[in-house]
């Protein structure tokens, strides 16, 4: 008993020290934010409910196009067009929702027409499935490298979404329809969804995002971990050559891998939008595709492919908002924002891919040799 566990910490000795670092983020930033006195203990700023509602929303967005990417790191891809695909799918989903007179004078939004808020969401679920579709029978069939098929895809669907919306605003708010159940959906709580707009309490304070989230990764945690499709996607990143000369197409299974990234990012495209109100397709999910691959190497995905998992990918999810927020609340401008995150991920991955004895070693030998 005493040997199957220890064998199980070592097997998710990443995702522990992942934990460990969210943990002690959080409670940096709740004993940070409290007022002095005794009462300001039990008051931190961060505590509050409608700033936990807030980062569980982010974090149901984030973390859903992070799973996507994740799987394709796994497969010993990348993904780079997520951000810019998040914004062209903003445009047209609002496309879809709003009438044609209200649009910009451009080719696109005048051809798109407008229907009923449930089509459109499937017709953009299915416009990023198939986006990821076409990248990943580029990747996976042709073999063309990842990083140049969406770095292409970064810069086209960017460029894309700024021309068909004439580089305007979109707004949510020019739609004819009633939209108050699919903004319940959208940036609402499950309170809401199931009562109507009338929620309070407990389920009042749980985002729809982060149902969504709970949902995406139970099922791809069963498709990654328990199933045989699962062991291919790993089987491929490890050594796709040796793969394939055991019988598995490993062409098909790379593709499927950027369809699920393609599909993850239309559904946290939808929401997204649905929050912000708006979609300016020239800074419309910027750098998303960055904090997605944070997410999932500081989860412990590896950049040379066959190692992740979809609970460690929640927990880097995880830590890049909480310290986001916790750069907010601690009132450090906001350029220097940034710079933290950086540091701290940079911190993370570093103690986490080689620990704190190795690092350790380093500097002692370094000592020793001057």
């Amino acid at each position: 008993m005493a040997n199957s566990k220890l064998s199980s910490v070592r097997k998710n000795r990443r995702e522990l020290g992942m934990l460990g670092l969210l943990i002690t983020l959080i409670v940096i930033t709740s004993v940070g934010t409290t007022e002095s006195g005794v009462q300001g203990l039990f008051e931190s700023k961060f505590l509050t409910p409608d700033n936990l509602k807030n980062i569980s929303r982010e974090i149901g967005i984030y973390g859903i196009f992070s799973i996507g990417v994740g799987i394709v790191i796994i497969t010993a891809g990348i993904d780079l067009s997520v951000g810019s695909l998040m914004a062209l799918l903003g445009v047209v989903f609002l496309y879809f929702v709003t009438p044609p007179e209200t649009r910009p004078d451009s080719f696109l939004a005048k051809i798109i027409p407008e229907i009923a808020w449930p089509i459109a969401i499937i017709f953009t679920l299915a416009l990023g499935t198939l986006v990821g579709l076409a990248q990943g029978l580029l990747v996976g069939k042709l073999k063309l490298q990842a990083f140049i098929v969406t770095l292409c895809g970064l810069l086209s669907y960017r460029g894309l979404a700024r021309f068909s919306a004439d580089d305007t605003s979109i707004n949510l708010s020019n739609s004819e329809q009633n939209l108050s159940f699919v903004r319940y959906l959208g940036e609402g709580s499950l309170g809401d969804v199931l009562t109507n707009g009338n929620s309070s309490g407990i389920l009042h304070s749980i985002p729809m995002s982060f149902v969504y989230l709970i949902g995406f990764a139970l099922i791809f945690g069963i498709v990654l971990h328990k199933s045989v499709f699962g062991r291919y996607i790993f089987a491929a990143g490890r050594n796709e050559l040796a793969t394939k000369y055991s019988g598995v197409n490993t062409n098909i299974v790379i593709a499927f891998a950027y369809v699920i990234a393609g599909f993850c990012t239309a559904f946290a495209a939808i929401p997204f939008c649905i929050y912000t109100g708006s979609v300016q397709p020239a800074t419309h999910g910027a750098f998303f595709e960055l904090y997605a691959i944070a997410a999932a190497v500081l989860g412990g995905c590896s950049l040379k492919g066959g190692e992740g998992s979809i609970i460690g990918i929640l927990i880097g999810t995880a830590i890049l908002i909480v310290l986001r927020n916790m750069v907010n609340l601690f009132g450090y401008p906001t350029p220097l924002s940034d710079a933290i995150t950086g540091g701290v991920i940079f911190v993370g991955v570093l103690l986490d891919q080689h620990g704190a004895s190795s690092i350790k070693r380093l500097f002692t030998n370094k000592n020793k040799a001057a």
